[in-house]
């Protein structure tokens, strides 16, 4: 069992760096014979790896712990990338008005297909000092209570809210603690609920725990194919139900964390199609399937009046959890 996202693709890797290190010899190549036959070799390969990689991310063959895997990869898109690319205008807001700042929480007003919107998300860093700086993604009471800060602004503005989900969990430091992480996220979520304007989240990686309904109880919340949307994290999960973090792949089973599950379950209202290989590997692909998502669901929910947005976003929460017991 692959414990990362690098063992997970780690032959699909392989086979790309063998074709990129044949073409660096294929343009070296000065007899024309060999330069051919070096070509039909290289196309052969491309094929073989094509044909690999669709066995490999055939739904059938991936389970909830290879989702999270894939929803961890390291050049997925985050929160930023998606704003480049279907934004304008982003500005970046920054501080709590508390005295404190958090880098895990980007947020600011932009343009969205000509409509002012409000930006809220949680973003990850791709080496180890934006790592550090962005806290993996792991939000402090800060963050919650700036994002409170931009729903207000939102709402004062009648501007609708994008918010993109992409965190392990909340921060779970003795600082975030003792700063009231808890508050802070109910706080956002109790914010949520109060907001007129029409509110659109989308899970793009990982939603985890209440770090990402913190800024996810919307009006619709999208969710990429493989992404995952769960209370914890599966290492965590298998470290309090069975005191060994190693059992991931069980307790992802067990939380039920994939897109399918969620659909399934009421969670979420639409999964976003990803091309073959996951969103890191076409992102032009997947940034024109959220922007047509965004779109639609914004145009559906502008049709509605400020009280319907409030009360159908309070109702589909409320049933969240409702079951019926069936007589053995």
């Amino acid at each position: 069992m692959p414990s990362n996202f690098n063992e997970f693709e780690k032959e699909l890797r392989e086979i790309d760096e063998f074709i990129e290190k044949m073409k660096l010899e294929a343009r070296k190549e000065t007899n024309p014979t060999a330069l051919e036959t070096g070509q039909a070799k290289i196309i052969d390969l491309e094929k073989t790896r094509d044909r690999y990689l669709e066995m490999m991310y055939d739904p059938e063959n991936l389970g909830p712990w290879e989702k999270t895997l894939i929803a961890r990869a390291p050049k997925r898109p985050y929160t930023l990338d998606y704003v480049t690319a279907l934004c304008q205008d982003f500005t970046e807001l920054q501080g709590d008005r508390n005295g404190f700042a958090d880098n895990a929480i980007i947020g600011g007003p932009a343009t969205f297909e000509g409509t002012p919107v409000m930006i809220i998300g949680h973003q990850k860093g791709r080496d180890i000092q934006s790592r550090q700086f962005r806290n993996f993604g792991m939000a402090k009471p800060e963050g919650y209570r700036k994002a409170i800060r931009l729903f207000e602004m939102a709402e004062r503005f009648k501007m609708p809210v994008i918010s993109f989900v992409d965190t392990p969990a909340a921060d779970p430091g003795v600082e975030s603690e003792s700063r009231g992480i808890s508050e802070a996220i109910a706080a956002s979520i109790m914010k949520m609920f109060a907001l007129t304007v029409p509110t659109v989240a989308v899970v793009i990686g990982e939603g985890g725990s209440g770090g990402a309904i913190g800024i996810a109880a919307s009006s619709r919340v999208l969710m990429l194919e493989h992404s995952v949307y769960s209370v914890i994290p599966p290492e965590g999960c298998a470290a309090i139900l069975w005191r060994k973090p190693e059992m991931g792949k069980q307790a992802a089973e067990a939380l039920k964390i994939s897109s399918r599950s969620a659909l399934e379950y009421g969670i979420i209202d639409e999964i976003l199609p990803e091309p073959v290989g996951g969103a890191h590997r076409k992102p032009i692909e997947v940034y024109a399937t959220v922007k047509e998502g965004i779109g639609r669901h914004l145009d559906e929910l502008q049709k509605m009046t400020p009280e319907q947005v409030k009360a159908e976003r309070f109702s589909k929460f409320r049933a969240m959890g409702i079951f019926e017991e069936v007589p053995a």
